[in-house]
């Protein structure tokens, strides 16, 4: 196997779980690059549902390293909750999950802030997930930051929460400690932590280096989805981090030749959760179709996500700038059920059609979309594990996906399940 990126090609929410679940039984490493617990994958395994937030998927398989990696932000009371979940579903992380000691923490009063923040957005709210991941990345470009590292170092770490909590305390007019958010109580807090956190720390660039010089296989897992973007998503309704592949060398310290191959994830509509442009939303029928056919609601926080049709526009700006060799998509057999299926193919803008999204994507708001119908297949693709087995509209529909992307199918997802799949083309290795 190659060393091989996945990323998401939408605002998340794909299915990267699973497929990373997959693709990990072919990696020795996997590894998280960006984001924190506002990310989550669902994997169905054997009858049990793992809902992951930090902890990546290939913690579910029995030898495989677990990385977090710089680019991380991190809640440690949330990672060592999930933690005790997954082991209670029988799986043991015990020295296969380690932490970069660059990594930041997500702090109390980073909740704080970010729920302040959206409260002061009026008709601007970004719909965050509150779990402090934006204020956490502030502090971090701000270098106010607490890093895993100062956990090393009691004293330097009472230092750091002495000069970030008094510099928000003293802005916010000691609003923080009237809310009980101290240097002592957030001290005290991560003191908790410190027995566990301090064995899992690494350098993860040496880590990653000494895991390519000895042959490793390396799944790198993205969080979210591409058009979460700080710099090429829907600003200014995107995440705090980069989500796509050039997060991957700033948040892990690995150089651009380490990866083969890089695995774009496309559910097969589209959807998204909080506010924003979505040029190809159907709030009406059909949209309440996917959404309750799809269980579209959030892991991370139970909302309902909004639902439309495939977009290929905004999936060719994917493939662009994520350099996507391979495509996997998820999600199929949601619309077994209907009639046709409307595919979005170019933009209409201002007397102009468009191949790709405006320069500023705020103007997404602006276009209307130029749909190209396909037939539906009126028959169930569940479980469906092999790809002749397809109804023909079926195969048609993601050929032609495939063919106007310009990127190989290497994967169709039939159902939660892991049996519940379809390997198109092998890549480089995938057992399944």
């Amino acid at each position: 196997m190659a060393n091989r990126l996945v990323v998401g090609t939408q605002w998340g929410d794909e299915g990267k779980g699973k497929i990373v679940d997959i693709l990990r039984r072919d990696a020795d490493w996997v590894v998280r690059f960006s984001g924190g617990a506002n990310a989550g994958h669902t994997v169905k395994v054997d009858g049990q549902v793992f809902a992951m937030h930090l902890v990546p998927t290939g913690i579910l398989g029995a030898q495989t390293q677990c990385l977090l990696g710089n680019g991380v932000v991190v809640d440690l009371p949330r990672l060592f909750d999930e933690i005790t979940q997954i082991e209670a579903g029988g799986i043991d992380t015990s020295g296969r999950l380690h932490m970069a000691a660059a990594a930041h923490l997500v702090l109390p009063h980073h909740k704080l802030l970010e729920a302040h923040s959206e409260n002061l957005q009026n008709g601007e709210k970004i719909g965050t997930t509150m779990r402090g991941i934006g204020p956490a990345y502030a502090d971090k470009t701000a270098r106010r930051g607490v890093r895993a590292a100062d956990l090393l170092d009691p004293d330097r770490l009472r230092h750091r929460l002495e000069y970030v909590i008094g510099y928000w305390d003293s802005l916010s007019h000691g609003q923080l400690s009237t809310l009980g958010c101290t240097v002592d109580s957030t001290f005290d807090e991560l003191m908790q932590y410190r027995d566990r956190v301090v064995p899992m720390l690494v350098d993860a660039s040496l880590i990653m280096r000494q895991a390519m010089q000895s042959n490793k296989r390396i799944l790198f897992e993205g969080a979210q989805g591409m058009l979460l973007d700080i710099d090429f998503g829907t600003y200014p309704f995107v995440t705090s981090s980069n989500t796509t592949a050039g997060g991957v060398f700033t948040g892990l310290g690995v150089p651009p030749r380490s990866i083969d191959e890089v695995v774009g994830i496309v559910k097969a509509y589209t959807t998204r959760v909080g506010n924003g442009p979505f040029p190809t939303e159907d709030t009406d029928t059909f949209g309440d179709h996917l959404r309750e056919h799809g269980n579209e609601f959030g892991t991370t926080t139970g909302r309902p996500r909004r639902c439309g049709w495939l977009d290929l526009v905004a999936l060719r700006y994917a493939v662009r700038v994520n350099g996507i060799t391979h495509i996997a998509v998820t999600k199929l057999d949601v619309l077994d059920e209907l009639d046709e299926i409307p595919i979005c193919v170019r933009y209409h803008l201002d007397g102009q059609e468009m191949d790709d999204p405006p320069m500023d994507l705020a103007r997404l708001d602006d276009v209307e979309p130029i749909y190209r119908t396909l037939p539906g297949w009126k028959s169930s693709t569940v479980g469906v594990t092999e790809y002749d087995d397809l109804p023909e509209n079926a195969r048609a529909y993601l050929t032609f996906m495939s063919d106007t992307l310009g990127v190989k199918l290497l994967i169709v997802s039939t159902g939660p399940g892991r049996e519940e799949t379809i390997m198109v083309g092998q890549g480089a290795g995938v057992v399944v």
